[in-house]
């Protein structure tokens, strides 16, 4: 692996609905569970392979369906989190785990620099282009942007369980995860929490403050517990619940910058 790793294969972004007239621009950097061919399948078993660890279940067919709802830019990440984790940096161990919860993951075990760097320039710094690409062609048409990136978590980590049904995350600019908690507050047949399963503190705000934050765009991070859009029926129900939570929200953030 001293050389290209995806050569003869597909980009790490796939984008869909880049001039897409909403606010809202859609990331998904868990979405695809493909392993390059130079990679194998990272010595993992066919049962490990359909494991959440390998990619967020239910979050890319989430986005796909809030994209074409919301009429939003999405940009989805096509290889497995276990190749790279593009919601971390290069320096976070985490971009390239060796372990998938409690499970070891042989192919990412000892890796060199070389290895690692190839992963870097074929992987993460491509998708990465792309998201800031879409960001870039908006600004240039002084068109806004809300970053959203859409995420799935298990119910149970570790053995223990997750007593929530959403996440709404956020790092230092909480401005649009407040207000999404705000219009979320109003509902009463799911549980809602700020910064959970996961938060700043675990290092999983990478893409937001990447993108975002240097460009002072209101951002926020969904994630959605996998078993309520493991099946079609729940990733509609999900897609068209947060499709008017984000208008609402975005409304709101549109009237209080204009008032």
């Amino acid at each position: 692996m001293d050389g290209e790793l995806l050569r003869g294969e597909s980009d790490p972004a796939i984008v869909l609905n880049p001039r897409g007239k909403s606010q809202i621009v859609l990331v998904c950097e868990h979405a695809g569970r493909v392993f390059p061919r130079l990679l194998g399948n990272l010595g993992l078993s066919n049962t490990d392979l359909a494991r959440h660890f390998v990619w967020d279940i239910g979050a890319e067919p989430v986005a796909r369906k809030l994209s074409s709802i919301l009429d939003a830019p999405l940009v989805l990440q096509r290889y497995s989190r276990l190749v790279y984790d593009c919601n971390r940096p290069p320096e976070s161990p985490d971009a390239m785990p060796a372990m998938g919860e409690a499970t070891p993951i042989p192919g990412n075990e000892g890796l060199s620099a070389q290895q690692r760097l190839v992963r870097i320039e074929s992987i993460y710094r491509p998708f990465h282009a792309a998201v800031s690409a879409v960001l870039d062609a908006r600004a240039a048409e002084r068109k806004p942007a809300i970053l959203a990136t859409i995420h799935s978590f298990t119910p149970v980590f570790k053995g223990n369980r997750r007593n929530l049904h959403l996440g709404i995350l956020h790092d230092r600019d909480a401005r649009f995860a407040d207000r999404m908690l705000s219009v979320l507050g109003r509902t009463t047949d799911i549980v809602v929490k700020r910064n959970e399963p996961y938060g700043p503190k675990d290092g999983v705000c990478h893409t937001l403050n990447l993108h975002a934050g240097v460009r002072g765009l209101l951002n926020v991070m969904i994630e959605i517990r996998n078993d309520l859009i493991e099946a079609e029926k729940g990733q509609t129900e999900w897609a068209e619940r947060l499709e008017d939570t984000l208008q609402e929200a975005a409304h709101g953030e549109t009237m209080r910058a204009a008032s």
